[in-house]
């Protein structure tokens, strides 16, 4: 009994120390730089050492202890047997309290099994349902601990059951040797692609009670987010550039031909045009990406209020009815009956509406038709544009909103748009609680409904 008992407790500390070690590798691999996951690993192995000893001297205290006095008894009851054989009375009363003693002991015993067992299942329940992935590995290069996370990051199947059975498809300059034995016993990371996904993975080695080298730890960490951000973000840098680079470059030009001379009224007042033209662009283009960067920032605040949505629509549709006219569009709008007041930044809003307002206007052939609709459906105010233009095929839908994204570049810069329309409505609607979802057919015309809250949350 005492040999299961002592097997038990040196399972709970050998389980315990990995366990902590697995939680530090977490934390290590969450640090933001190299010197932060050292320090986090450095830490880690340290208070593993600390909270094995406290451990020690948990069991040593709350479970050795009654062992310890149950030994005692026996051997005083020993000597007591050898002592003084006829005094079976006595003898008599101390096997009764060895009995309360042995009850008691194993009540103890059970309760402080129980808690270990609690403590050890709450760890498990965290690994089990943690987004990031965790492997331990014993020194042969054994799994002995992996959560659901690390099998679906990792792709690894029932055939997967070792160091290199994991990593050597991904081809890594890296070994559980290499590993195990570093000198500074720092941690190593590497980054891996599966399939459509990118993760970083977090090598650390751990030690057993005698401060040997016992295995090492895994922590995956899907980081494909972090790359599709930082891809979209060298894109955003390169087309600013070249979106700047184009009109700067056509006004230097005509106005280098300007300055040599030599040219009549009409050619210069040509050259003017163009230059002028694209000025504006530029303009728009920088008061895009201003605008852009200051919802990004939170600089932006929100304005909100109780305005008539069906108003706004309205007095919209008359700010664009020069270029209505010029395209010889059929506008119209019906507004449903008792639209409650919606609350949100009006100025944003109505920003939008122009947006979504003159993307049909422009890509309208002349003569079309748009319908604008405003009403509400439960706590929503909505408004519904409806054009017959060129449409947006299918597969470009899922990225109209991605900034500077254009379905057709060629026209959308003769037209004079930034590539930044969409976004800056998204982002709009998306601080004021509303949303928009876009619906288009090729040759067929397109369908923006746009919802905004019409009560104060």
């Amino acid at each position: 009994m005492l040999k299961n008992t002592q097997s038990k407790i040196i399972s709970i500390i050998t389980i315990t120390q990995i366990i902590l070690i697995i939680l530090i590798g977490v934390a290590s691999y969450k640090a933001t730089n190299k010197i932060s996951v050292l320090i986090f690993i450095g830490v880690g192995i340290v208070a593993t050492i600390i909270i094995e000893m406290y451990i020690y001297k948990y069991l040593s205290k709350y479970v050795m202890y009654p062992v310890n006095k149950l030994i005692e008894s026996a051997e005083e009851i020993k000597g007591e047997e050898k002592t003084n054989k006829k005094e079976k009375k006595n003898s008599k009363k101390t096997n009764e309290n060895l009995e309360d003693v042995i009850d008691a002991m194993t009540i103890e015993l059970k309760d402080k099994l129980s808690e270990v067992s609690t403590q050890k299942n709450q760890i498990e329940t965290i690994l089990l349902h943690m987004t990031d992935g965790i492997i331990a590995f014993n020194r042969a290069g054994e799994i002995i601990l992996i959560n659901p996370a690390a099998k679906k990051l990792l792709s690894i199947g029932p055939e997967d059951n070792t160091f290199d059975d994991i990593f050597a498809k991904f081809k890594l300059d890296i070994n559980m040797e290499k590993i195990i034995y570093l000198e500074n016993w720092t941690s190593t990371e590497q980054r891996i692609q599966v399939e459509e996904r990118y993760v970083n993975v977090f090598f650390a080695p751990f030690k057993d009670e005698k401060e040997r080298p016992d295995g090492v730890i895994a922590v995956i960490q899907d980081i494909t987010e972090h790359v599709k951000l930082d891809n979209m973000q060298k894109e955003f840098v390169a087309d600013v550039s070249h979106e700047l680079k184009t009109p700067i470059t056509s006004i230097m030009g005509y106005a280098d031909t300007l300055l040599e001379g030599g040219y009549d009224e009409e050619t210069k007042i040509k050259f003017l045009n163009v230059i002028a033209s694209e000025s504006r662009r530029m303009a728009r283009l920088v008061t895009d990406l201003l605008t852009l960067s200051r919802y990004d920032s939170n600089k932006k605040k929100t304005k909100k209020e109780s305005f008539d949505l069906g108003d706004l629509v309205k007095k919209s549709q008359e700010k664009l009815a020069i270029e209505i006219k010029k395209k010889e569009h059929n506008v119209n709008c019906f507004v449903t009956a008792d639209v409650p007041p919606v609350y949100a930044d009006k100025d944003d809003i109505e920003r939008v509406i122009l947006n979504i307002l003159t993307n049909s206007i422009k890509y309208t052939k002349d003569g079309g038709e748009i319908k604008i609709y405003v009403g509400f459906v439960y706590t929503d105010a909505y408004i519904k544009i409806i054009d017959n233009g060129m449409g947006i095929p299918e597969e470009d839908l899922t990225r109209i909103f991605e900034r500077f994204y254009r379905v057709d570049k060629a026209r959308t810069r003769e037209l004079g748009g930034s590539g930044l329309g969409l976004s800056i409505a998204k982002e709009i609607l998306d601080k004021n609680g509303g949303s928009i979802d876009i619906k288009s057919e090729v040759g067929k015309g397109t369908e923006v409904v746009i919802r905004i809250p019409t009560k104060q949350n």
